[in-house]
């Protein structure tokens, strides 16, 4: 929302935006570009006929003191989609989207077409070098590139974000069963993503992921009218610890790796080529691509030793992050950690679907705080469910300086760790550990 507001301010918008609480970054980037609100809070005297448009945000409760104001001033009331939507119809669409990837391949693409002089309005989840906010709305640019959350729009609204763009070209990466808290079982989950494809317009493309068998299925469900095209791994090797992409003209050093990542780089290839670079264009550009922030992020690093951060905290995306770091280095010792920290992640049925999704690193080691656990309303969860939970080859904690300070003990000679988390531990500075650990 902050970056919405930052976005719109840049066009010549006026912007005033309230919140009950406003933390870094964003209370440091309001207050940059001038428009940090004086005070936290709510206060219906904000709230004017003078108001050409408010915008909610997903966290906004239906008796929200100002948005009751605006209704009874019959204001037009737009999500942070729809708005989105608003200001991009005349533009084209791309909208990426799928359970895991997401924010990777967007990123993908805004860095290739950026490389190659491209002007276009963006969405992205993560912060990207190069890009000093995470949202660009420009009235130039003919092409705006979202990434497409399956989360609700707002509380007015609870159809799913990526269903209001309305996109002329598509991609889907990848499924699997998320935001338990509003989608409660695997088919309605299942059911948006039905939903996104069956609503492509004739003329447009869905690019989808044929390795997915659950996509493979989802694409048959688009129009006749729609041209799909599927994509798999690329050819690629891995030599010195470097994935190189094998191509008939020359080869291509990578700085991502990982089979998921190659899966995301072939994606973001067929979307830049419906965009018009070509694959040579997209491949000298993509060299130089270090990943979007969190996303198996190098923190720090030796000749013996690297340590990555990761937001991988679902069951999929776990598997598909420890898998990608143990292909790379398969001579070297992987220590794998993750926070139990989403809704999901923190509900005993969901759990479940955690078995044998770290079997692959050598030592495990899962983290929840259970005072987060209450927070949230949820049922208790005790170290040996979340044990039992894993495949019972996991070493559990609720301790996070515990973890940290047992990670410490250890020996680092030709071994990686990988952090994994939507959260941070309980505030734990990654970065400075990391430096501290492989010195």
């Amino acid at each position: 929302m902050h970056n919405m507001a930052i976005a719109l301010h840049k066009k010549g918008i006026t912007v005033t935006g309230s919140d009950d609480e406003i933390v870094d970054p964003a209370r440091s980037n309001l207050k940059k570009y001038g428009i940090l609100p004086a005070n936290d809070g709510w206060d219906v005297n904000r709230i004017t006929p003078d108001i050409d448009a408010v915008i909610l945000g997903m966290h906004a409760t239906g008796d929200n003191p100002e948005l009751k104001r605006a209704q009874e001033l019959k204001l037009k009331i737009y999500s942070y989609p729809e708005y989105l939507y608003e200001q991009t119809k005349d533009k084209t669409r791309v909208v990426i989207g799928g359970s895991h990837g997401k924010t990777t391949i967007t990123a993908m693409v805004l860095h290739a077409m950026k490389y190659n002089g491209k002007q276009f309005d963006y969405l992205v989840g993560a912060a990207l070098e190069g890009f000093e906010t995470s949202l660009h709305l420009s009235n130039e640019a003919p092409v705006a590139i979202f990434e497409g959350d399956e989360y609700l729009a707002s509380t007015l609204d609870k159809r799913p974000k990526f269903l209001l763009y309305k996109p002329q070209i598509a991609l889907i990466s990848g499924i699997a069963w998320d935001h338990v808290n509003v989608f409660p079982t695997y088919q309605s989950y299942l059911d948006q993503f039905e939903n996104f494809v069956k609503q492509m317009p004739d003329g447009g493309t869905l690019v989808y992921c044929d390795a997915d068998e659950e996509v493979h299925k989802l694409a048959k469900l688009a129009s006749l009218g729609v041209e799909k095209v599927p994509y798999g791994l690329p050819n690629y090797t891995v030599e010195n610890g470097i994935t190189v992409w094998k191509e008939a003209w020359g080869n291509t050093n990578l700085e991502v790796f990982g089979q998921h990542n190659l899966l995301n780089l072939n994606g973001a290839k067929k979307v830049c080529e419906l965009l018009g670079l070509t694959e040579k264009q997209f491949l000298t550009a993509i060299a130089s691509f270090k990943g979007a922030a969190r996303r198996l992020q190098t923190v720090a690093r030796t000749r013996q030793c690297t340590v990555y951060w990761d937001f991988a905290h679902s069951p999929s995306k776990l598997k598909a992050t420890i898998q990608a770091v143990k292909e790379q280095f398969p001579n070297r010792k992987l220590v794998a950690c993750m926070e139990l920290h989403t809704f999901s992640s923190l509900t005993k049925e969901f759990l479940k679907e955690y078995v044998g999704t770290m079997d692959l690193a050598d030592i495990k080691k899962v983290y929840f705080n259970p005072h987060v656990i209450e927070h949230k309303h949820l049922p208790s969860i005790n170290p040996d469910e979340v044990k039992q939970s894993f495949g019972g080859n996991v070493e559990v904690y609720t301790d996070s300086a515990k973890m940290i300070a047992d990670l410490k003990a250890m020996q680092w000679k030709d071994t990686n760790l990988l952090m994994m988390s939507s959260g941070n531990f309980d505030g734990v500075n990654i970065k400075a550990f990391a430096e501290e650990l492989v010195k």
